[in-house]
């Protein structure tokens, strides 16, 4: 498999972090986007919307979407439950990542550290922030009574708000408030094959 990816990037760490963590061997390609890596013919002939992570199936397909991503390489493993309801709850927990969590804490975040801080995105910035308090404090509130997120185990929507929760702090994003969130953090960092957000 090769996987097209940006270092930094929380959605291209999900991917990262579960191919470590299922021990499959995999080849990595840095795309700097900041510089428009993903943005030629030659990528958008991989994924016609030019983002990261994509991965490259042995077959020489192409799939993109970082849950996605995770929906397919766990599918079979204990990552991923076969039972129905807890399967469309690890569902239902990965599109609130990326509807309500991920708009937020990685985008403060993205804009913090590889954009310059306009005025129109400092401005934008304070709801930003009110936004991704309000998705933390959902988590803290779900997590409070919870080991992890579904069926008290260890899935792929933990692995999917894990990786911009574990870096909020990057996006100007304050834990300590939330305890239940911090010891949660600290379970997914304990599991075999966990690798920083650094690690290549």
């Amino acid at each position: 498999m090769r996987l097209y990816d940006f270092l930094s990037s929380g959605n291209g760490y999900k991917v990262r972090l579960l191919l470590h963590q299922l021990g499959i061997p995999f080849e990595r390609i840095e795309m700097d986007i900041v510089a428009g890596a993903t943005r030629t013919p030659e990528f958008l002939a991989k994924n016609p919307n030019g983002r990261i992570p994509t991965l490259e199936l042995p077959d020489g397909t192409f799939l993109a979407e970082s849950n996605a991503i995770l929906f397919y390489l766990a599918d079979g493993t204990p990552l991923l439950p076969a039972d129905r309801l807890p399967r469309a709850q690890v569902l239902q927990w990965m599109f609130f990542e990326q509807y309500s969590h991920e708009p937020n804490v990685a985008t403060s975040r993205y804009w913090l550290h590889h954009l310059e801080l306009t005025a129109e995105r400092r401005a934008a910035l304070a709801e930003k922030k009110r936004q991704g308090e309000a998705a933390l404090q959902v988590m803290e509130s779900h997590l409070a009574t919870r080991t992890y997120f579904v069926g008290e185990r260890y899935t792929i929507a933990d692995i999917a708000l894990y990786a911009y929760t574990h870096v909020a702090d990057e996006g100007g994003f304050d834990l300590e408030p939330y305890p239940a969130v911090r010891a949660w953090l600290a379970r997914v960092a304990s599991q075999p094959g966990h690798v920083p957000i650094t690690a290549a």
